[in-house]
């Protein structure tokens, strides 16, 4: 099973533009005959390096790689010089494709001949490599093979569900959501729409223009495009769905995105790299009626991450592995067919197929879970363990905070002391009042330091331990 198959059943079923990149369009079809002459321009290549933004060159390197039966690695071309040779290293005589070259890469095809065959049938090759964020430790590789996106696509996505439909891709093509976001949408019909650069007011005149009806954000994202809202209404009629994930999203965030996109369904998605995408989700229906309750524990939800999808089972442990009673905070393990959990050559999966996301969550008596943050964010003071996202999200509430972070940093009597670093404006001492008098004094951060903005990952996850190291620097 190939997750070339999809594309097959695509150009199979219409001749309509399934990607589009600026002006220009192709169809299934099209993409197909792209990718089988790039497999031909792969050959020889243990592996294909992916340097550049979203552009028609993605799905056809993507495709063309598994044509050719060797993995796709999109890499993060933000990163240094440095950084980037040292993961080139890493993938000895792999074709690089990126910079400037992605116009030439595709245009240059046409002189080859398309690759004959069908795609390679063994569902255990490897499909893609995707390095990690690293917002706690080194960036890690990794390895998705076909069988786990194709068990995620066919155990979620409905073929042909969204013929007519377009979803607007602004995430970077080096995240693990623009590779099964392409997939998917594919898979469902819909036409994908790649947005290069993210700007707030591109994105919505790209709405807008394109009558796009599906989206995909991460929260930063999310916030930036309400707040350059000019009223109680963004004005996309077209958008049904407008999905976020990929970090947590602030709830007054959410809030005011509820009121700015009223016709729009809300969809929260949870996942990792290590799993092949969402493994669970937060829909339309579960938004609206949060919103609208009355009775806290169901508003609460607005603050979940929804019940697993279709396939996947989520259970919550203590230190020791054993299973916690619902609502007690723990480690999330997840199991299920899409779930890799594999580095290199090292898999973290348990005898019985567990894979640990280092993720601090709880789930709710209807399967609702809630994700704190990550393990390795867990400040121990006086001998407590404290989650951060307790005490930012009671940060977010006060008036002037837009955005927070809490961090420990060592301290010789309490073993850790909480620092709050906020983007805002307020003066520290009320604030410090305003988060005792709702939680209690050990979680009362010792210090408030003010920023301009907070160290984030391109998708919009906090950097932890940027922030940590400049506070020990600083004696914050």
């Amino acid at each position: 099973m190939n997750i070339g198959m999809i594309l097959d059943m695509a150009a199979a079923a219409s001749d309509r533009p399934v990607v589009t990149f600026g002006d220009r369009s192709l169809p299934a079809g099209g993409l197909l005959d792209l990718a089988r002459r790039a497999a031909t321009r792969f050959e020889g290549h243990p592996a294909v390096l992916y340097l550049g933004t979203s552009h028609l060159a993605y799905p056809v390197a993507l495709f063309g790689a598994a044509l050719a039966g060797v993995p796709f690695v999109p890499l993060n071309y933000r990163l240094g010089a440095e950084q980037l040779a040292a993961l080139r290293e890493r993938h000895p005589g792999a074709l690089v494709i990126g910079g400037d070259e992605l116009d030439s890469f595709v245009d240059g095809l046409g002189g080859l001949a398309p690759a004959a065959g069908e795609f390679p049938a063994d569902g255990d090759a490897v499909a893609a490599i995707i390095y990690t964020s690293g917002t706690t430790s080194a960036p890690k590789a990794a390895l998705l093979r076909h069988r786990h996106l194709m068990a995620y696509l066919l155990n979620t996505v409905e073929f042909g569900s969204g013929a007519g439909e377009s979803m607007l891709v602004s995430v970077p093509p080096y995240h693990i959501a623009g590779l099964t976001n392409l997939l998917s949408n594919l898979y469902s019909g819909r036409r994908v729409v790649y947005l290069p650069a993210f700007d707030a007011g591109r994105w919505l005149e790209t709405v807008r223009r394109e009558e796009i009806t599906h989206a995909m954000l991460v929260p930063t994202m999310l916030a930036r495009i309400v707040a350059a809202v000019d009223g109680e209404d963004a004005g996309t009629p077209s958008l049904v769905s407008l999905a976020y994930g990929g970090a947590r999203t602030p709830r007054p965030v959410l809030e005011r995105a509820l009121r700015v996109f009223p016709g729009t369904g809300f969809v929260n998605a949870y996942g990792l790299t290590e799993t092949a995408s969402s493994i669970a989700v937060l829909g339309p229906d579960d938004h609206r009626t949060a919103a609208a309750s009355p009775d806290p524990a169901v508003r609460d939800r607005l603050g979940s991450v929804g019940r697993p999808l279709p396939g996947i089972e989520i259970s919550v442990r203590d230190e020791a592995g054993r299973p916690v009673p619902d609502g007690e905070p723990g480690l999330v393990f997840v199991r299920g067919e899409q779930i890799s959990g594999e580095y290199g050559d090292r898999s973290v999966l348990d005898a019985e197929g567990w894979f640990p996301t280092r993720d601090l969550g709880r789930l709710d008596a209807d399967g609702y879970l809630f994700i704190e943050g990550r393990a390795d964010d867990t400040i121990i003071r006086g001998g407590e363990n404290i989650a951060p996202a307790e005490i930012e999200d009671v940060l977010l509430e006060y008036p002037g905070v837009e955005e927070a972070a809490v961090i420990g940093v060592p301290d010789p009597e309490w073993g850790q002391r909480l620092v709050a670093v906020v983007v805002g404006s307020g003066d520290p001492d009320v604030i410090r009042a305003w988060i005792k008098d709702r939680l209690r004094s050990s979680k009362t951060p010792d210090a408030i330091v003010f920023r301009a903005e907070l160290p984030r990952t391109d998708t919009g996850k906090l950097l932890r331990r940027n922030l940590v190291a400049e506070m020990e620097a600083t004696n914050a």
